[in-house]
């Protein structure tokens, strides 16, 4: 039985204990938060689980084998690193640290310890994102030529990011498990209109072999929209994740270049066949990850989502508010 103490019971961190306490092999024995509220919440909902606004008390405790951290990102490496001298595998919510040098340092710590870390990249296990993973591998859109994502909604502001490190880590992981390959260099470009943070921001990822990823995040957006377009020269895939039904629909369009004798020497043919829906599972994500995580830690097997990946991310995070701060320069990774 893995026992798992939670540090941050706010928005998130309800839907960590619930699904870390539905799961076999593991149980949610505290919470802590800072918020007395909070904690009553915590009580009401389960009261077998002990509580405390004390970080330290559930890290330093005996009887707890893994610590979930879904607080706010600035603390992440400190509550990590602490729980990780003590002995404790760590989950952590996204992004996974505020620097990469802290992202690095964490994963020494861990592999020196032979302890695991998971960052909380949840979209991984939609049904959604393993049926285009399994697409990609059957090699159903052949070479990649572009990878674009929207996600925008009305709110909600943060205090201490920026909407590209709030909303951007879900697709920068998406793409980072998806594509076999990493970008060489960023592009953001942003502006902010309330509090110093921008709230409306483009970054784009430029590949070694042509290809280009292009992320849409904003706070000011009048509705909400969630969709990714991946295009190959075989097949083009449009991924909407508010569609209740239908979520995957994969096109057989493209463009096939030909060349020719005459007046024009190269001939771009359009190529327009049907479009279908692969069934894809329904299944909460979040649970089959935690289920995921006390596998890994049962098993002492690194997760796809581990802190390299999670540190990849970050790295293009830090490339990407370079960039926003020199006026959209390239930044190089």
């Amino acid at each position: 039985m893995i026992r798992i103490g939670v540090i941050g019971y706010g928005y998130w961190g309800p839907n960590i204990v619930r699904n870390f306490n539905s799961i076999e092999g593991a149980c949610v024995a505290a919470v802590c938060d800072m918020n007395p509220n909070a904690l009553k919440k915590v009580n009401a909902a389960w009261p077998n689980i002990r509580t405390t606004t004390e970080s330290t008390e559930i890290i330093a405790a005996g009887d707890i084998d893994a610590i979930a951290v879904v607080t706010p990102v600035y603390t992440h490496y400190e509550l990590a690193r602490k729980a990780l001298q003590e002995g404790k595998h760590v989950f952590v919510e996204k992004p996974f640290t505020s620097t990469s040098a802290q992202a690095a340092e964490l994963n020494e710590l861990a592999a020196r310890k032979n302890l695991t870390i998971m960052v909380d990249h949840t979209f991984l296990f939609t049904g959604a994102v393993r049926k285009i993973k399994e697409l990609m591998d059957e090699g159903t859109l052949g070479n990649l030529y572009y990878f674009d994502s929207m996600r925008v909604n009305l709110g909600l502001f943060q205090h201490d990011i920026n909407v590209i490190w709030d909303l951007a880590p879900h697709d920068l992981s998406i793409m980072d498990y998806l594509v076999q390959d990493a970008p060489q260099a960023i592009v953001a470009t942003g502006t902010s209109h309330f509090n110093g943070l921008e709230d409306v921001a483009y970054v784009s990822c430029y590949f070694s072999n042509n290809m280009i990823a292009h992320f849409n995040v904003n706070w000011l957006s009048p509705v909400k929209v969630r969709t990714m377009l991946i295009g190959g020269d075989k097949k083009m895939l449009v991924w909407n994740d508010l569609e209740a039904d239908e979520k995957i629909k994969i096109y057989d369009k493209g463009a096939d270049v030909q060349n020719r004798e005459g007046v024009y020497n190269l001939l771009i043919n359009y190529r327009s066949g049907d479009v279908w829906m692969p069934k894809v599972e329904v299944t909460e994500a979040l649970k089959l990850e935690a289920s995921y995580f006390v596998d890994c830690v049962s098993h002492n097997t690194a997760p796809i989502n581990d802190g390299h990946a999670g540190m990849r991310v970050v790295k293009i995070l830090e490339a990407a508010n370079h960039s926003l701060l020199n006026k959209g320069a390239m930044t190089y990774l």
